[in-house]
């Protein structure tokens, strides 16, 4: 049922390109869906181990605290940001391929002129619509995939900023702590 809904539709008029685009978009898809699932699943628990880390690790000399701070955000930005860059580099591509099957569309539709004139419309008329289905196809599943890309890009700086503050108010806290004892010492 599926196969024939797929392969027996207008979307098939767009040749390997469509089957192209669909199968890179469906890897898009499932990126984005793996980032969302670990965003809303993983990220406190990744958060509190980063933060157990840097309460074990910290010092009494604020440069290498700085130093530690700044590795261990970049490692937490690093795990959440993970796949990204695929999905942006994929969302790039994607306009690409549709380009690539505008233009296919349209030499089919110039051979189609050459050989028959401009008498087979519904010839001429395959290639037109090889052309727009591509077109469409690449700029719809590129534009959602810049929206989605763009969307996760700002929950995981949200996320790393987060753990940032985290680590300088537990370092103050730390400091503090240090001094009320000197003081009563």
């Amino acid at each position: 049922m599926l196969r024939e809904l797929v392969f027996n539709s207008d979307l098939m008029a767009g040749g390997w390109v469509v089957a192209a685009i669909l199968g890179l978009s469906s890897v898009m898809w499932m990126l984005i869906l793996d980032r969302y699932i670990f965003l809303t699943r993983s990220v406190k628990a990744h958060s509190e181990s980063t933060l157990e880390h840097w309460r074990r690790q910290h010092s009494t000399k604020t440069q290498i605290n700085r130093r530690l701070r700044s590795g261990l955000t970049h490692a937490y930005h690093e795990k959440l940001s993970s796949g990204i860059g695929t999905i942006q580099v994929i969302t790039a591509i994607l306009p690409l391929l549709g380009l690539l099957g505008t233009v296919s569309g349209m030499i089919k539709t110039f051979e189609v002129m050459t050989v028959f004139g401009t008498g087979n419309v519904r010839g001429m008329a395959e290639g037109i619509s090889q052309a727009l289905i591509t077109t469409m196809a690449g700029l719809f599943t590129a534009l959602s995939g810049m929206y989605f890309a763009s969307n996760l890009q700002g929950r995981i700086e949200d996320e790393t900023e987060k753990l940032t503050e985290c680590l300088c108010l537990d370092h103050e806290q730390e400091l503090r702590t240090r001094q009320s004892r000197r003081t009563k010492s």
